[in-house]
């Protein structure tokens, strides 16, 4: 994956609310969310989370075991800061997904959108792979975003890899049983268009 000082780079020049990739609130990621009939009690993991407001939903929603994953000690402290008390009760991570996780716990979700797409070598996608297969429970979900066959080619200056659903599930192995996708049109806080495919599987 691209440096550290990179994405610590883009959050100290915007705010999180101005980066391309801000939502208001993760509506696609919750609808999928609501399919799987989670527990409150289930973990789940938001990889690349960041300052990303997903974490918010599920705390409002009842929601207990939530674990924000960031390369970014910068995003994550701005999630942190508008929490308030609140984010003492979720596990912060500040690590490279393409490094082995440090973390002794399984979870029933991992949630990612937007970082998978920049995994753009077979050696970062295979690093990122061997985390979630140890990471996801048996029997556990994953629900993967990235940019479309149609998307942006590129992201913060970077380049990236667009997917179908069907590139997709390719790429994560028979093990992960697709249960759905869906297709987004996000708007960036700029004005512009980005297509987004978003995937639910389930670990055999």
């Amino acid at each position: 994956m691209e440096s550290k000082s990179h994405w610590e780079g883009v959050y100290n020049q915007k705010k999180p609310d101005a980066v391309s990739w801000f939502l208001e609130s993760a509506t696609t990621s919750l609808n999928l969310i609501h399919q799987i009939g989670l527990k409150h009690s289930d973990s789940i993991i938001d990889v690349g989370g960041g300052a990303s407001r997903l974490v918010d939903d599920l705390l409002q929603q009842g929601f207990e075991n939530l674990t924000v994953l960031d390369l970014s000690g910068s995003a994550l402290k701005a999630a942190k800061e508008r929490l308030g008390a609140s984010a003492n009760g979720i596990t912060w991570l500040e690590a490279d997904i393409t490094q082995p996780i440090s973390t002794s716990s399984k979870y029933q979700l991992w949630h990612d959108r937007a970082v998978f797409h920049f995994m753009t070598t077979p050696e970062q996608r295979a690093a990122y792979k061997k985390n979630l297969d140890i990471a996801v429970r048996p029997s556990g979900y994953a629900i993967i975003a990235t940019f479309a066959e149609n998307g942006p080619e590129q992201c913060s200056g970077l380049p990236v890899q667009r997917y179908s659903v069907e590139s997709l599930s390719k790429e994560l192995g028979s093990e992960f049983v697709l249960l759905n996708s869906c297709r987004e049109s996000h708007k960036t806080p700029s004005g512009n268009t980005q297509e987004f495919i978003y995937c639910l599987y389930k670990l055999r």
